[in-house]
């Protein structure tokens, strides 16, 4: 059988110099052990894979050793360390709580910790995955840890640090375990690489340490599948296929297709993503990613941020030089609002690709938009004639008009509110309204005219929709009759509802909302709302709606119902 061990396990640390990540840590152990101030009880918290056992089994090893270094680091020779280093050491014990996790374990571990150490100065105790011990073993394992022996040492050792009990926190020290940086992995995975004989490059060494998320475990175990898959001569393009890992290239090639505003080549770029089996979702939050490393490398003093070998950090240095960085703020925000709308979407992949096209069009937006120089208006004359006004003839005398007022600016009539009692067209009143959402209590007789019953009831269907997360609550109010009167510049929609609770309801929940909106919808604060109940003579058969009309209205046209009631005195109410 094979002698063969995973990197996880045979590049294992056994010192606090060899420790990846994890510095401060280790620093405040070794100086705790040096100056002979240890606790009973110590809590290492933090994500999978960052060293939390290895730091217990370190410090363990460290507090026993017979002949500790200057650095009191273990000497590896004693009987301490050996023991310890063959698995047969009386000192050290481990508990799996996840496996371990009942009062009898508790117990039976609590009369362990009675029985001084055979060699060495400590018992230490390693419970790893604490936080998964019943709560009649926490309770159990209080007063031991509270007050242990002075030989016993806890290391308690969690993923979860919120489901250990308050009084269990309060007896520990605590320490929290980082995430280990991209840069510290990269470092190891390289040096690990050269023992093994192994030849691979920075890039695939970054996809790796990316793919891991933090945990050198992660990492060293990707490593290994890397190493399985291609050899002792590992290039990007294999390590990308074997991790499944969407590859930088696509992004730099969107970026330029935007750039250029090039959509066709940016679909095929979607296509060809997407037809090797990526997510289209996790296309999108790559180029996220992308384009905010792009800001980064625009970006002076944000160098720390961009943590990428330095072949790539010059090529985002490239492609950032040649993006603005208003083009930068608009594609982020269009991608970000894909990523937000895609699971709502009903043809994803043409949710996307318009976010594609919105992308293509950023660069060529500004001459799109510039519209061509209009001639200058030519100023006017007392008697130049109107040309919207019809030619006379020269037999019949023109009747004299009143003197013509000066024509103002374009910007400028655009700009002018209409004077009290003025009469405009519905279409200057949409193109020449740019009030303010809310206006003030004075603007109600000086803002735009009412608009036509018509556009009223149009805007009222689209107000049933602004309620579609509310079904019941959206076809009362698309299916509900409304008349609409006017009086004194002012309209007020009648809103017709079934019976008193509903228009009860209505007036104390909704009514001010619906005012809010249709006036917000139609531009115009000149709109009241008014709720009435829908006459009996038009409604048919008047509805039941409240319990007890409901049950009323069963007895009327149920005998039996009603004796029952009866015989059995039940109040309807």
């Amino acid at each position: 059988m094979s002698d063969y061990i995973v990197s996880a396990r045979k590049y294992r640390p056994d010192s606090f110099e060899t420790l990846i990540g994890q510095d401060t840590i280790a620093r405040t152990l070794s100086n705790s052990i040096r100056r002979g101030q240890l606790a009973h009880a110590y809590l290492f918290c933090g994500p999978r894979g960052v060293g939390k056992t290895t730091t217990a089994r370190i410090f363990a090893k460290m507090i026993n050793c017979m002949n500790p270094g200057a650095d009191m680091e273990p000497c590896g020779q004693c009987e301490s360390c050996v023991s310890f280093r063959e698995g047969r050491s009386y000192c050290i014990h481990e508990l799996d709580a996840a496996s371990n996790n009942s009062v009898e374990d508790i117990k039976t571990l609590m009369e362990q910790v009675q029985v001084p150490p055979q060699v060495g100065k400590y018992s230490v105790y390693i419970i790893d995955e604490v936080h998964m011990l019943s709560q009649a073993a926490f309770n159990a394992f209080l007063k031991t840890l509270e007050e242990p022996p002075s030989h016993a040492i806890f290391i308690l050792a969690t993923t979860e640090k919120h489901k250990i009990l308050p009084t269990i926190l309060s007896r520990c020290q605590t320490y929290d375990f980082n995430r280990i940086g991209i840069p510290d992995m990269v470092r190891n995975l390289r040096s690990i690489a050269g023992r093994e004989g192994i030849t691979i490059d920075d890039e695939s060494l970054h996809v790796i340490a990316s793919k891991a998320d933090g945990a050198m475990r992660d990492a060293l175990t990707i490593f290994d599948q890397t190493v399985a898959f291609c050899g002792t001569d590992v290039r990007y393009e294999d390590v990308i296929r074997n991790l499944n890992v969407l590859d930088y290239e696509y992004s730099f090639r969107m970026v330029d297709d935007f750039l250029g505003g090039n959509y066709p080549d940016a679909f095929l770029t979607l296509d060809e993503i997407l037809s090797k089996g990526f997510n289209a979702l996790h296309f999108v939050a790559s180029l996220s990613s992308h384009l905010r490393n792009l800001v980064v490398a625009k970006t002076g003093g944000l160098e720390p941020l961009l943590e990428l070998p330095e072949s790539l950090k010059q090529r985002y240095t490239e492609q950032a030089s040649r993006c603005t960085h208003q083009f930068l703020y608009d594609a982020l925000g269009i991608t970000t609002s894909c990523e937000t709308g895609y699971k709502a979407a009903v043809n994803p992949r043409l949710h996307i690709e318009f976010t594609l096209m919105k992308l293509s069009y950023l660069m060529q937006k500004p001459a799109a938009e510039a519209a061509p120089p209009s001639a200058p208006p030519r100023p006017a004359k007392e008697n130049a004639p109107d040309p919207s006004t019809p030619v006379q003839s020269a037999a019949a005398p023109a009747p004299l008009a009143p003197t013509a007022a000066p024509v103002a600016p374009e910007g400028e009539r655009r700009n002018r509110r209409p004077l009290k009692g003025s009469s405009l067209s519905m279409s200057a009143i949409m193109e020449g309204k740019k009030e303010e959402e809310a206006p003030a209590a004075d603007d109600k007789v000086q803002g735009t005219m009412p608009p036509e019953d018509e556009k009223i009831r149009i805007q009222w269907k689209e107000l049933a929709k602004e309620y579609g997360n509310r079904p019941r609550l959206a076809s009362m109010i698309a299916n509900g009759k409304i008349d609409i009167q006017e009086e004194e510049g002012v309209k007020t929609v009648h809103f017709f509802v079934l019976n008193e609770s509903q228009k009860q309801w209505v007036e104390e929940k909704l009514l001010r909302e619906l005012e809010n909106k249709i006036r917000q919808m139609l531009s115009c604060p000149r709109i009241n709302i008014m709720v009435k109940v829908t006459p009996v003579e038009e409604s048919g058969e008047k509805v039941p709606y409240m319990p007890e009309e409901k049950a009323k209205d069963l007895m009327e046209k149920n005998p039996d119902v009603r004796a029952f009631v009866a015989d059995l005195g039940l109040d309807t109410k």
